[in-house]
């Protein structure tokens, strides 16, 4: 009898050691659930690689950014995984590649909500671990189901699909609807002068930017010469709601503002916060406040970048006077590369100077080359990461996996990879390969090498002045020896374009090629 309770007690005791085992492997490299540090996502628009002087700038200056990087993890092979912004977006929040989702290209502003409310995103998994969760600035992932009413509450949207807080611009900056949303409905809506939205026609008697050119203070081309706002000609049609319309020139301040009002709320909690600060700089129109005109010398474009760097600085020194910087991992990025010419007349292109936004990377926004994907992206958390300088492959889309790991959660797999130790300066270990979107085409980055498969359309996108990528033949560049990609070695490595053929076909699946043609907006 001895004998046998012996064994049942040394098999229960193998029992919880084995699962002890198990469960430390599967969340390896994370923290300590109850001392899960908040975490904060601070998203930039249209921020190109060359626009930090962090990551090589000289002809402007970064000094919060560069703070950020000095502070933690500076990656030189971080990517957003899309060249355009709604795709990113949907990449981050929900772990899965953009192509995956037919309609995770650029969306109007009264598009119908991208993410499922029943698809897993970043917010809703950090919610089930006790988060807080937050977003303020620029959504673009649509809201409603097609048939906005902007006069009452706006469903499903951000708070759908995991924020339990959120303050929003519906889209971009130079899109209608021009006005905030909070928490679903529209700040300050005057109900007696109800919003109307239209990316069709216009309302009869209001100005556009054609027909009223006496009524702007900012020149737009014909696809951003729509409803006038504050006297910036916009994208689509709008009517109404004039009370609740924004003032272009404040909203750095008033996005940072909400954004501070979060910390501030939510440092007096014990339970940890998610907050995804996405700011509107430096996608146009660039309309920096009266305190940034002409403080970088290279126009509009450059100053509302100087206004950007103020605002995180303001963002951090906030964190600090809380308490919460110590408890808090800083992720820092953009949503795609650079753009000097996107729609508005605004000396951007002849005020530039000596300066690279896309540094000297190869193409922009819209691009399958590297500019239009490679990106700052800067992970610190004082006190926790080393500083240092990481050349590992990451990409936004792996930050749901990576903070699941980090907070002991279990999520379904998806395309997004468990890289927390390499976020936290642990190892330099990243990625095998990533699959890189650009207006509906992909291409796959691998090691120190990218293929890009043939592709139809011109090789140069005249309305923005960006390389797109397209050409007849396979492209294969050697990023380690040649990260401007100015030598095609295609034809030199056969067995290595093969190679990366057959990896990329079997992620992407072989019906990759262009079928539609792409949108630049």
């Amino acid at each position: 009898m001895k004998k046998i309770k012996f064994l049942v007690y040394a098999f229960i005791l193998a029992l919880i050691v084995s699962c002890k085992n198990e469960v430390s492997e599967i969340n390896k490299g994370s923290v300590i659930e109850s001392n899960s540090p908040n975490i904060v996502v601070i998203y930039l628009d249209d921020l190109g690689y060359g626009d930090v002087s962090a990551y090589g700038a000289t002809e402007i200056k970064t000094p919060n950014i560069d703070a950020l990087a000095q502070s933690g993890i500076k990656f030189t092979n971080g990517y957003a995984t899309s060249a355009t912004c709604t795709p990113s977006r949907y990449a981050l929040l929900t772990g899965v590649y953009p192509w995956r989702n037919k309609n995770a290209k650029i969306l109007e502003g009264s598009a119908p909500l991208l993410i499922d409310t029943a698809q897993n995103t970043l917010p809703k998994m950090l919610k089930t671990k006790g988060y807080h969760t937050g977003i303020v600035g620029k959504w673009h992932l649509g809201v409603g189901n097609g048939n906005v009413d902007w006069n009452s509450q706006i469903s499903p949207g951000p708070n759908e699909v995991g924020f339990d807080y959120s303050y929003i611009m519906a889209a971009t900056q130079d899109r209608v609807p021009t006005v905030y949303i909070n928490n679903g409905y529209v700040d300050n809506l005057d109900p007696k002068d109800p919003i109307q939205i239209s990316y069709k026609e216009n309302f009869e008697g209001e100005p556009t930017g054609t027909s009223n050119p006496e009524l702007l203070k900012m020149i737009g081309d014909p696809q951003h010469s729509n409803s006038i706002v504050n006297g910036v000609p916009r994208i689509g049609y709008m009517k109404g709601g004039d009370k609740a319309k924004w003032v272009d020139e404040d909203m750095a301040d008033h996005f940072l503002s909400k954004a501070q009002d979060y910390l501030r709320e939510h440092s007096k909690d014990k339970s940890p916060f998610f907050l995804y600060y996405a700011m509107q700089q430096p996608h146009v129109p660039r309309t920096p406040n009266s305190r940034f005109v002409g403080t970088s010398g290279m126009g509009p474009r450059g100053d509302v970048i100087v206004e950007a760097d103020w605002c995180i600085g303001e963002f951090m020194k906030t964190l600090k006077e809380e308490g919460l910087l110590e408890n808090t991992i800083v992720v820092f990025s953009s949503d795609n590369g650079p753009v000097i010419d996107d729609g508005y007349i605004d000396s951007a292109q002849e005020k530039l100077g000596a300066h690279k936004p896309w540094g000297n990377l190869r193409g922009g926004k819209y691009s399958l080359f590297e500019a239009g994907t490679r990106v700052p992206f800067i992970v610190s958390w004082e006190g926790q990461i080393e500083p240092g300088v990481s050349d590992a492959l990451v990409s936004q889309v792996d930050l749901l996996a990576s903070f699941s790991a980090l907070t002991n959660t279990e999520i379904a797999k998806n395309d997004g990879q468990n890289l927390i130790d390499t976020f936290l300066g642990k190892t330099n270990t990243g990625r095998e390969n990533l699959i890189i979107e650009a207006t509906t085409r992909t291409a796959l980055r691998q090691g120190d090498w990218i293929m890009i498969p043939p592709y139809k359309g011109p090789a140069v996108n005249r309305i923005k002045n960006i390389e797109t990528g397209n050409a007849k033949e396979y492209q294969l560049y050697n990023l380690k020896e040649d990260i401007g990609q100015t030598k095609n070695l295609a034809t030199q490595y056969p067995e290595i374009l093969k190679e990366m053929i057959t990896s990329f076909e079997s992620i992407r699946g072989e019906s990759y090629s262009d079928t539609e043609e792409p949108v630049f907006r």
